[in-house]
């Protein structure tokens, strides 16, 4: 895994030789997948806590008789996208939150320790030639406490954890320092376990949730390193 991550690339494949070169005409527009979910008028009208009478149909999420299967039919999911590079990318949710992936992932997934295609593309050294969005500073960082066993006792950051410890639970854990690294971050390899496709779906139902201070910029860019002790310091 090491060397893999080391390299900034998994081997090379037919398939990942034509994303890169259709990266190439990326965009750096972003859209917003979350846009009609988010439309007030939507919203209102599902809003059951304007309605003097609400139907039995209404209540649940399927809109339609609950005493019969007959007219019930499964949605259909689509994960077909656009190749990488040929894609629209996709507005974060929120500040900071993991970009969810606009392009097909055919050839791509499962990533596998000693095949991980995601960095070919994004890695910072490529992601500027070839249009895509690159990794951030925060996934070349070990932000973990050193953590040891000592004498029996368990040491996190130079410090005792326990009830009769310098720390009572890991939760009073201080980083002292995190620690940049030259490659990527191990803990960051496996891409899938933050960021995913999206179907295209309509969502069941509306969502009122806005976002705070997500600007153009932070749209599409992280400013996690930045940020990581907000709140805890």
């Amino acid at each position: 895994m090491a060397a893999a991550i080391k390299g900034g690339a998994g081997i090379p494949t037919n398939v990942a030789t034509e994303h890169a070169a259709a990266a190439a005409v990326a965009k750096a527009s972003v859209i917003n997948i979350n846009e009609s979910a988010c439309d007030p008028k939507r919203i209102s009208k599902e809003d059951l806590g304007n309605k003097k009478v609400v139907s039995e149909e209404a209540l649940g999420l399927r809109k339609v008789d609950l005493y019969s299967e007959d007219t019930v039919k499964p949605e259909v999911t689509d994960y077909s996208r656009p190749a990488p590079g040929s894609s629209t990318k996709f507005e974060r949710a929120y500040v900071n939150a993991p970009p969810m992936i606009p392009h097909s992932v055919e050839g791509l997934l499962p990533i596998k320790k000693d095949n991980n295609q995601c960095l070919g593309c994004h890695m910072p050294e490529s992601a500027k030639a070839v249009g895509a969005t690159a990794i951030p500073v925060s996934h070349f960082t070990n932000y973990r406490p050193e953590t040891v066993l000592k004498n029996g006792e368990l040491v996190k950051e130079g410090k005792v954890v326990g009830l009769k410890g310098e720390l009572g639970n890991v939760g009073d854990i201080k980083i002292a320092k995190a620690k940049r690294m030259d490659t990527l971050y191990q803990g960051r390899f496996n891409c899938s376990q933050c960021h995913a496709p999206q179907a295209k779906v309509d969502p069941v139902v509306g969502n009122t949730f806005q976002p705070d201070g997500l600007t153009e910029k932070f749209k599409s860019h992280s400013s996690l390193a930045d940020a990581m002790n907000e709140g805890v310091q």
